[in-house]
């Protein structure tokens, strides 16, 4: 830099030089900034405070509201960085575990306007009454057993924004009655998609695993939506409805109504809406909103009945008559008359709550130094779970509902697996860290699949720090196998499916790992195909790519050899392999004349598909190209099985398939001879085949008399070999009874 500006004229040195210095400054102060510390936020901070901080910079620090500062674009380049990463659960693992450096470098670089940040960035963040979900907690909420009513919106959805006061104002009406929530698609556009949301508002009810509601056209969609809440009593079903509920051990809450004029509520059917309203007729968005409301909560006296299981009007002091339709009035009355839990003790655990003041040493037995829920799993008072989530209704209901049925154990000192022989899965963590409450959930998912094989354990390292500090716990949530002697730890994804995937590698691994001696020896020495992973641990591409290797090592099975290299551990010898940059991906092929010889991988896709279509392509093909002459020379006249592939070289399917062809062919090699036919260049022959598709399967047995094909049904090697060899054991009594031909 000082060269370049030494050459120019001093005019332009004065004029470039400081702003040189303000991008260094930047640069500086940046480097320098945890990104904590940027958004003002703890370390503990959940997602909605992380967000509410980055909302308040950028308000201030926007480049539009400082446009006499030249730093202020870096500068919120770098809060928008640290808050794309904290807000992203894996992403802010690897930066409380690796910094930096562990992340991948071409991610952020772009903001919104001010105006997004002011009005539409969250719309529901701030409302105490709406419970904003995201991926990580909307399962969890709507299988709760709660009613749930959720916004479903996009920030730039000016319908959306039309919506919103009513939506604060009917969650107000609905607070303590049930859950009212929205999502925010801009940010969980995922999970939007799988829920199958294409317009935005929409308005979907979650009801004891129902679900109501659709696209929110005008107020008609919201009275439907209310109206298929409630169970509407009358002559023909109220004894029906009430025995039934009765029966299963559920209470009733009923309120009494008269449609008679006498304004004790109003009692709705769909012919009391307006014609402009009712379902048929397709009201502009917001023009009725008002009426609509006043509709639906037109109600001024009344009376309301709970009615426990067992009750009746003819018993004395069963029923609890209510003389009220406030919905909160209701509620903390209804709330009163329920029993209190039971008062359990160290000799008593059932369902109930426990005094820690009155029975300390139970408390601290089980390190429990705070009001907590736990599930006890029957099986001793040390084997128990603790809730980390949301002191909220639908969380502990799911979260015992799923504790029941799932493995998993909290740890302490007593029963920490250090010197067990049978496998344990632990997982530490701390309760402030998002990230480890999503992985808690697929914790249990995962035990489930492995009960009897695995066992499962949690370790809160917020109390149990010595413990943590052992292992070298650096980040949470960190989650490590013990087996035996041999400890491994979990570098994938949070997910239930990583989890089990990264087990079954290590009981039966698919990727050698290789060091200086062992690559030498097995990658140059043997001769054989090989593909190289040379990774560091703290490398963010490198981790993405952990699953997605060991994946495509299992696909390739048999057929060529899959290791890594840890160029961390092994710096000097990477560097004299000539590695620069992680992960760098080599196939070997095993040349002995040139063992240093190799080819790296410079796909842009890193997916197992991918990576193993690309090694394939080494491999010296087991199929053969057939012509017309050959077709019928071969196939349909010749004395051997063959399995074929009819292709066109412009289909994209077919070039997907034809790696899995190839891997088919060498399955069958020695029982069923593989051929191809180009159904571009041999059109007519492909007709006279009956093929309409491609790609297209079919099987040719030898059965002593010109054939005709039959169709496979699969583009899955696997599946296609135990197709061909159950029709063989099929064709075997035939093809013993045929008669011999005779030579000459």
């Amino acid at each position: 830099v000082v060269v370049w500006l030494a050459q120019r004229p001093r005019s332009v040195w004065l004029t470039v030089l400081p702003m040189l210095l303000t991008v260094l400054l930047v640069a500086v102060w940046a480097e320098g900034q945890d990104y904590y510390e940027l958004l003002g936020v703890s370390r503990e901070a959940t997602t909605k405070e992380i967000r509410r901080a980055f909302k308040q910079l950028a308000l201030t620090m926007h480049p539009d509201k400082n446009p006499g500062d030249a730093s202020a674009h870096e500068k919120f380049l770098q809060v928008n960085r640290a808050y794309e990463v904290l807000k992203d659960e894996d992403l802010r693992k690897k930066y409380d575990k690796y910094g930096e450096k562990g992340l991948d470098e071409q991610q952020g670089g772009r903001y919104e306007s001010w105006n997004y940040y002011r009005y539409d960035f969250g719309i529901y963040d701030d409302d105490l009454e709406i419970i904003t979900l995201d991926s990580g907690d909307f399962e969890a909420a709507v299988n709760s057993g709660e009613i749930w009513f959720i916004n479903f919106y996009f920030p730039r959805c000016s319908h959306c924004h039309q919506l919103a006061p009513t939506w604060r104002e009917f969650a107000k009406e609905m607070d303590g009655v049930i859950r009212i929530g929205a999502v925010n698609c801009g940010d969980n556009n995922h999970l939007c998609r799988r829920k199958g949301i294409n317009s935005y508002p929409s308005l979907y009810i979650y009801r004891s695993g129902q679900v109501f509601g659709g696209e929110f056209f005008c107020c008609s969609s919201l009275f439907l939506i209310l109206y298929l809440m409630l169970t509407f009593l009358f002559p023909g079903n109220v004894f029906s409805e009430i025995e039934s509920a009765f029966s299963s051990g559920l209470g009733w809450l009923i309120t009494f109504c008269s449609d008679s004029g006498g304004n004790t509520c109003t009692f709705f059917t769909l012919d009391a809406l307006p014609p402009e309203l009712q379902p048929g007729g397709r009201t502009i968005f917001g023009q009725h909103i008002v009426l609509c409301f006043e509709l639906v909560f037109q109600v001024t006296s009344g009376a309301t009945a709970l009615f426990p299981p067992g009750s009746a009007l003819n018993k004395p002091g069963s029923v609890l008559w209510l003389n009220t339709l406030d919905s909160k009035e209701i509620y903390n009355q209804v709330i009163n008359h329920l029993p209190d839990l039971e008062l359990l003790t160290s000799d008593s655990f059932q369902v109930g709550r426990v005094d820690c003041i009155a029975d300390s040493e139970l408390c601290q037995s089980l390190y429990i130094h705070k009001p907590c829920m736990a599930v006890f799993k029957g099986l001793g008072i040390h084997d128990f779970e603790i809730h980390h989530g949301k002191d909220v209704l639908y969380n502990i209901v799911g979260f015992a509902r799923d504790s029941v049925r799932a493995f998993v154990t909290t740890l302490g000192p007593d029963n920490f697996p250090s010197d067990k022989k049978e496998p344990w899965l632990v997982d530490f963590f701390a309760p402030w860290c998002p990230p480890c409450r999503a992985l808690l959930p697929e914790l249990r998912k995962a035990s489930i699949q492995l009960a009897g094989q695995m066992k499962f354990g949690t370790l809160d390292c917020t109390i149990h720090h010595n413990l943590c500090s052992r292992y070298n716990i650096q980040a949470y949530p960190t989650t490590v196998i013990f087996n035996g002697s041999s400890v491994h730890e979990y570098e994938g994804h949070h997910s239930a499916d990583g989890i089990l995937e990264f087990i079954q590698d290590l009981v039966n691994p698919s990727v050698l790992t290789l060091d200086p001696s062992s690559f030498t020896e097995k990658v140059k020495d043997e001769g054989q195909i090989w593909a190289v992973d040379f990774y560091a641990p703290w490398c963010g591409p490198c981790q993405a790519l952990m699953p997605e290797w060991r994946r495509m090592a299992r696909l390739l099975s048999g057929q060529i050899l899959v290791g890594s290299v840890d160029c961390q551990r092994f710096q000097s010898f990477c560097q004299s392999q000539s590695v620069r940059a992680y992960p760098e991906i080599r196939l070997y092929p095993g040349n002995s004349r040139q063992p240093d010889r190799y080819t790296s991988y410079n796909g842009w896709h890193r997916d197992a598909h991918s990576l193993r279509t690309w090694a394939l392509s080494f491999l010296p093909r087991a199929s053969v190209d057939l012509t017309p002459e050959t077709f019928r020379s071969l196939v349909l006249s010749g004395r051997d099985h063959w399995v074929l592939d009819f292709y066109a070289p412009w289909c994209g399917p077919c070039q997907h398939f034809a790696p899995e062809f190839e891997v088919l062919a060498r399955m069958l090699k020695g029982e069923v001879r593989a051929g191809k036919v180009d159904c571009q260049a041999h059109y007519q022959t492909c007709q006279s085949a009956g093929i309409t598709a491609y790609p297209t399967v079919r099987f040719y047995p030898y059965l002593g008399k010109k054939r005709s094909g039959e169709h496979i049904n699969s583009r899955d090697a696997n599946v296609i070999a135990d197709t061909v060899r159950q029709r063989l054991q099929q064709l075997l009594p035939r093809l013993h009874n045929k008669p011999k031909v005779r030579a000459g």
